[in-house]
Formats: C-alpha cells, sequence, structure tokens
C-alpha cells in the first residue's frame, strides 16, 4: 500500500485530519489510515473506540456543510492489527470548507497527488457553479459571516417577518443550510456597488461631486435615491396666472430606472452599477444584457423575463415594484407629455437608460424651490432637525419629512448623518424607531 490521490497514511489521530477529509470530499474520495506509518508499514491502534469517536466528532464539528452522510469510520484488521479507517465520497455540496476558514483558500482544499493543497479562488467558484447550475441567486455566497440589519429594517416597517423560516422560502438560505448569493445581496456585507457621478455640463469632462454606495441592496436603492433626489430641481412655468412647478426628472421615472438597474443586473459580473447625472440627462448603465430569448423590442412593449426571480421577490414582497415588466412602459409614461424623450440602448453585455431633463434648454437657468427646505444646505437641515428634536423629545422620519419637505428617502439620509455624527442617537426599532438628541 501506497498513499496517493485517494489514499493518505496517519500513524496516530491528529487534528491535520480534517484537511485531507475536506480534500476528499471536495476531490473524488478517498480513505484515511489511522495506525499505518509514512512507509506503508502497520503500526495499528489501541483504543479503536475513543479514535472513532474523535474522528466523528472532528467531521460533524469542523467542516461545513454537513458531509457527515459521506463519510465512514469502520476498523478493518491488516497484518493483524486494528487500523481506523475513515472513508470520505466526494460530496454533492462541494466547495466543503473548514468552518473557522470559511468558503476561502485558506479553508477549501483539493486532492493532488498524494497531498492536499488549498484550492484556488477560480476553483472554489468552478465547483460553486458545478453543484448550485448556472442561476447566481441560488448559488452558495463564497462569504457564509451575514448580517441582515437593514433587510431587517424593512421587513419590519412593512410589518413582515423575517426569521429562519422567511429566509429559507425566499432562497436566502439555501437547501444545504447556507446562504446563498441571493442572501449575499441583501446582507449588510454585500460586494455590489453603485457608482454615482455629477458632471458639469453635457460631457465627462469636469466632476462635481461622486459616490459610492455600499452595503445591502436595499440601502443602496435607499441611498441612491435619495442623493439623485439632491439634483433633481424644480423650476416653475406660468400659465396664465397658474404657475406650474415642474421637477427636472418625473420622480416616478427616477425611480423605476434605479429598480431596474438594481434587480436587472448581472450580479456575476463585479463591476459596479454606474449612474450619470448631467445637466440635460441623467443616464443608469447596468451590468448584463437582455435575458437570453428576448428582444429589445419585446422589453418595449412590456415583456419581462427576470434575470433574478428571486431577488425581484423580495421587492415585491416589500412593495417596491407593483408587477414585473411595467417598468419601461412607466417610465415612457412619466414622458408622455414631454418633447423630449426616455433613450433605452442594449448591448449584448449592458443596459442603458436615459432620463432626459424636462427642463433643459441650453443654457439653464436658476431652479425655483419646490418649499423652502430645498434651499437649506446640509448643516441648516440638520440645525432645523436638532431644534425640533429639542422642542418634541424626539423625532421621528415622518416629523423630518414634514419639517424639511423632502421625501422618505432623503430624511433617512439625514437622520442616518445625524446618527453617524453622533448629533443624534436612536431609540426603539422599527415603526417604533425614534431618535433624539444624546445626554452628555
Amino acid at each position: 500500500m501506497t498513499e496517493g490521490k485517494t489514499t493518505e497514511f496517519k500513524r496516530e489521530y491528529v487534528e491535520d485530519i480534517k484537511y485531507t477529509a475536506v480534500a476528499f470530499a471536495n476531490t473524488d474520495g478517498g480513505k484515511i489510515y489511522i495506525g499505518i506509518n509514512d512507509d506503508g508499514s502497520v503500526q495499528g491502534v489501541n483504543n479503536t473506540d475513543t479514535v472513532m469517536l474523535r474522528i466523528t466528532n472532528m467531521i460533524r464539528d469542523t467542516i461545513r456543510p454537513d458531509v457527515t452522510m459521506f463519510t465512514e469510520c469502520s476498523v478493518e484488521a491488516i497484518d493483524g492489527k486494528s487500523v481506523v479507517v475513515l472513508t470520505v465520497q466526494r460530496g454533492t455540496a462541494r466547495p466543503y470548507y473548514l468552518a473557522g476558514k470559511g468558503i476561502r483558500p485558506e479553508g477549501v482544499y483539493l486532492r493532488q497527488g498524494a497531498s492536499s493543497v488549498p484550492a484556488s479562488e477560480t476553483a472554489i467558484l468552478n465547483m460553486i457553479k458545478e453543484t448550485s447550475g448556472d442561476c447566481y441567486e441560488d448559488a452558495r455566497s463564497l462569504n457564509q459571516r451575514l448580517s441582515f440589519q437593514k433587510t431587517e429594517e424593512y421587513f419590519s416597517r412593512h410589518e413582515l417577518p423575517f426569521g429562519e423560516s422567511q429566509k429559507r422560502t425566499l432562497g436566502i438560505i439555501g437547501e444545504d443550510g447556507m446562504y446563498t448569493n441571493l442572501g449575499l445581496l441583501l446582507s449588510d456585507e454585500c460586494v455590489h456597488t453603485i457608482k454615482l457621478a455629477v458632471f458639469e455640463g453635457s460631457q465627462k469632462t469636469t466632476f462635481r461631486d461622486r459616490r459610492e454606495l455600499g452595503g445591502s441592496l436595499l440601502e443602496q436603492l435607499e441611498d441612491a435615491y435619495a442623493y439623485i433626489d439632491q439634483f433633481n430641481r424644480t423650476r416653475a412655468e406660468f400659465v396664465g396666472l397658474d404657475r406650474i412647478d415642474k421637477r427636472d426628472y418625473p420622480p416616478e421615472a427616477v425611480r423605476e430606472a434605479l429598480l431596474n438597474a438594481i434587480t436587472h443586473r448581472d450580479y456575476s459580473f463585479s463591476s459596479s452599477t454606474l449612474i450619470s447625472i448631467f445637466d440635460d440627462r441623467i443616464e443608469f448603465v447596468t451590468i448584463g444584457g437582455l435575458v437570453r430569448g428576448l428582444t429589445f423590442d419585446d422589453i418595449m412593449l412590456g415583456v419581462s423575463a427576470l434575470r433574478n426571480k428571486k431577488l425581484a421577490n423580495v421587492f415585491y414582497r416589500l412593495r417596491l415594484i407593483e408587477a414585473y415588466g411595467t417598468g419601461i412602459l412607466r417610465i415612457n409614461e412619466c414622458y408622455a407629455d414631454s418633447e423630449v424623450k426616455p433613450l433605452f440602448e442594449v448591448t449584448n453585455n449592458a443596459f442603458k437608460i436615459t432620463l432626459p431633463n424636462r427642463n433643459f434648454a441650453g443654457e439653464r437657468k436658476e431652479p425655483v424651490p419646490a418649499a423652502p427646505a430645498r434651499s437649506m444646505d446640509k448643516m441648516q437641515r440638520q440645525e432645523a432637525v436638532l431644534h425640533l428634536a429639542q422642542k418634541q423629545g424626539t423625532v421621528t422620519r415622518k416629523d423630518v419629512e414634514t419639517l424639511l419637505k423632502v421625501s422618505q428617502s432623503s430624511a433617512i439620509l439625514i437622520l442616518r448623518e445625524m446618527v453617524d455624527k453622533g448629533m443624534l442617537v436612536k431609540d426603539g426599532a422599527g415603526k417604533h424607531l425614534q431618535y433624539r438628541i444624546p445626554e452628555n
């Protein structure tokens, strides 16, 4: 007997056996013989029951996902001596990894010849694809240490439960009990981002401002809308004696374009969603072209084939989207009475929505604020909120919306910045959330 790709010798039980067990489960299976020296000579094991117990405990406690159904521990007599044999089959939920290391090269091992070696990131991703299929949402997340504070707030705000059973039903937790990529997208640790930039004029030559948003997709959605809203100015037109206020961009069109960019993006690519704000337009560029089988004419008619079905289902439950496939139609309806129309462009790997500024006519005129609050700078808004908090004892999001005449998203952004600066502290949670001035 010699060591090889499917055979490993151990003189006695040692903790390092777990590396070989993981490698066998991720490759072609194999047997670990405990009680045999490296040269193949048999030494034997005296306390076989104790060794078998330690092995089964190690398999159960240190390897994820559960691989026990693919392992068997037995005692064989070789050269008249008792040898403990751990048989490991190739598992169906690869990659298997060490619980304390995670799905990373230092936690995932493969068998190469007679050695167990760390797997490369490419090998890990290939194993995930092999066992999870091509659907990004259903594949196991590389990060299994996820938190869901923002998502929990959203579900609480809509009085929806968000426990273990709901996570499984929604697809946040897969059949193997592990977090999926959908869970990653909704978690506070989401690695995908939205990049926003504001430019002078109509060319990408001079930056006025830029921002990169991270965290849960729900948080990114909220923050991106609030950021765009700062630059969506209101202008006045007079028809006879009547003054008519009109925003540069219909808020519903902005909302639909933003939701489209998030729900239809191909998250198997690492590039960020790009939002560019110019004097005459806003551009939303989403990674991932049309879903296979759809044409440009199809989507313009309202036909929809979802790339991220489970993510869309979560947004539907949270009433962020009302129906599938209506976003493009809604955007066009918002510009029905405008001379300028939205532009939709598709390539093999990207989708672009351009919303024209309805109030742009060559040289810009000074905007007319929709409410006094829009003429306030950030410090003035915060001072106004602090004054109200001091007067009432506490303030709520709705109080800020009413006080500053801003949207829900803008109010949340203002309060979050004030909490981050230590100007306010949170009291309660969900629909009972309030803010107060911290005690000295």
